[in-house]
């Protein structure tokens, strides 16, 4: 399989699918942070170094047992800029990863499972699950990550536990997010005090791209802060705990302001739609904008005949990214709002 099977699809199939609580979680991540024993962390590492590392994992993947599903390696410096782009945009990379030339990503066919190599650790193991599925999520990382430890000996200390470049990282080296999409606690204006409440238990809040990205169109990512000093169990059940008390929150959200606002909510919702089906240019940050006030008139049962998951398909595929190589060539910003309108158009008329 090529990576031209990961770039035309905007979805992985199991994110078309869905999951449990989808209608307000996107998605679950976990990521585990690992790195080689008596192999220099990011900073120093040499070429040679970043190449022992791809051959530590191309000979673990001889080994691969059948609970495992099978992995397609990708060498950075055989990906072209736009390629990188599109593979951020689906979280399959980070944005990271995407600059580095000695680095490679481990795709499955599904895309359920993503290692990046030679990121800031040696290894990040990524596992996805539709929407609300912490346990299963973590249930095949732990798998992958036990046969990984078959050949591969991890930089580990009986005190701190993992060993990571960064810090924050040290412990378990897991970091366990949950990707939601909360309209109703932004247009009530109700997130601006829920983000420092997530906060004071140790949980983070980012945009969806993870640090230092904005929440574009209602969706943030909610995460585990601490890594050293609990066990992955632990971090799962404080994690899941809140999380299920933010879809409450934005499930109670939606109901009162279609209460309160009444027609109002109603036009605004159809008025959104209606950009997208007849705006001649739009900006990635109106387009988002506009789908996330659909995706929740579908919730809310004000449209009918318009799929949840359609609309999830366009959050990825009107990306700059995913655009041009869609186009086949690189557009300017006013190209890429004329195409991302022309997409939108052909796909909600």
């Amino acid at each position: 399989m090529g990576i031209e099977t990961f770039l035309t699809r905007p979805l992985a199939p199991a994110l078309e699918r869905g999951g449990r609580d989808d209608d307000v979680v996107m998605s679950t991540r976990i990521r585990l942070a690992r790195n080689i024993d008596g192999v220099p962390f990011e900073l120093k590492m040499s070429d040679s170094d970043q190449k022992a590392v791809l051959k530590a994992f191309e000979h673990a993947q001889t080994r691969r047992p059948n609970d495992v599903p099978e992995l397609i390696l990708f060498r950075m410096r055989d990906l072209s800029p736009l390629v990188r782009a599109v593979l951020v945009e689906k979280h399959l990379i980070s944005p990271d990863l995407m600059e580095k030339e000695g680095g490679a990503v481990v795709l499955s066919d599904d895309e359920m499972v993503s290692v990046m190599l030679n990121e800031e650790d040696h290894v990040r193991l990524q596992v996805f699950r539709p929407g609300l599925d912490l346990s299963g999520a973590y249930a095949l990382s732990s798998r992958i990550d036990d046969w990984l430890e078959e050949t591969i000996d991890w930089a580990f200390d009986e005190t701190l536990g993992y060993k990571t470049s960064c810090p924050t990282n040290t412990g378990t080296g897991m970091r366990a997010s949950v990707m939601m999409h909360l309209p109703g606690l932004v247009m009530a204006k109700r997130i601006q005090a829920l983000i420092p409440a997530i906060q004071k238990v140790g949980l983070t809040v980012r945009g969806v791209y993870g640090e230092g990205s904005e929440a574009e169109g209602g969706v943030f990512q909610i995460s585990n802060q601490v890594t050293l000093g609990l066990s992955e169990g632990e971090i799962l059940e404080n994690l899941e705990g809140i999380v299920r008390q933010v879809i409450e929150h934005e499930r109670m959200s939606r109901e009162m302001l279609k209460q309160s606002l009444g027609v109002a909510l109603e036009d605004r919702i159809f008025r959104s739609l209606g950009t997208l089906r007849y705006a001649r240019s739009l900006s990635s940050k109106e387009a988002l904008t506009r789908l996330s006030d659909v995706l929740l008139g579908v919730y809310l049962g004000y449209i009918e005949g318009l799929s949840a998951k359609k609309l999830s398909a366009l959050w990825v595929s009107i990306r700059p990214g995913f655009l041009q190589y869609t186009a086949g060539k690189s557009l300017d910003a006013g190209a890429r709002d004329m195409a991302r309108a022309r997409l939108l158009r052909e796909a909600l008329r």
